[in-house]
């Protein structure tokens, strides 16, 4: 029996997904409300599948699944999102992603998209746009990200309005390094002020608008 690990921040939601991969056959041994416990989760359980919201507080599901993805390779990563928008589908590209499943899609697409991860193929829900399935064809054309995964997530827990203090503790790292991290977005971006992390978080899918 496939096991699955589910990670949003909606517990009805997941609890909806729950029955549903139940009734198909699949074990769900473990669920997240956050990207950081998902995290966690996939380094103890091992799933065979991890299925993860975009839209998570603390560390989204982008970063959660890179994470995964470097610590648990063995787990394959499945997006689930209600985004349509390319530059959200561009980053799961970036970060190596095969399955991305529209939210609303996801009672007709999702069990397919776990079969399909599973046996080396790509799974991008139908509503995907030409220009993202070309993006997948042609991967080495995408530009690259400017910023660390850990300054991506020092990135949105800034934008979510943390404090460096906050941040830091979020992340086990010292207020100074925080800090440090902090300045080097803002050197890396040319962004001067929070306002305009939170613009660059929004528009990059770091945080939902």
């Amino acid at each position: 029996m496939q096991r699955i690990l589910l990670a949003d921040d909606h517990p009805m939601f997941r609890q909806g997904l729950r029955a549903l991969l139940e009734r198909e056959g699949f074990e769900v041994p473990g669920e997240a409300a956050d990207g950081h416990a998902a995290v966690r989760l996939a380094r103890e359980l091992n799933p065979d599948v991890a299925i993860l919201d975009v839209g998570m507080p603390l560390m989204n599901g982008l970063d959660a699944a890179r994470e995964i993805q470097k610590r648990v390779p063995s787990t394959q990563v499945v997006l689930l999102t209600m985004y349509e928008d390319d530059a959200y589908v561009f980053e799961a590209v970036r970060a190596g992603i095969r399955g991305y499943v529209l939210k609303a899609q996801a009672a007709a697409d999702l069990v397919a998209a776990i079969h399909a991860v599973l046996r080396g193929a790509v799974y991008l829900s139908p509503g995907i746009s030409a220009t993202v399935v070309n993006a997948y064809r042609s991967r080495s054309e995408l530009p690259q990200d400017p910023l660390t995964d850990r300054e991506r997530q020092v990135l949105q827990l800034v934008a979510e309005g943390k404090t460096t203090k906050e941040a830091a503790h979020v992340l086990g790292l010292s207020v100074k390094t925080a800090d440090s991290h902090r300045t080097r977005i803002m050197q890396k971006l040319g962004i001067h002020d929070t306002a305009g992390l939170v613009r660059y978080a929004i528009r990059r899918g770091v945080i939902k608008a």
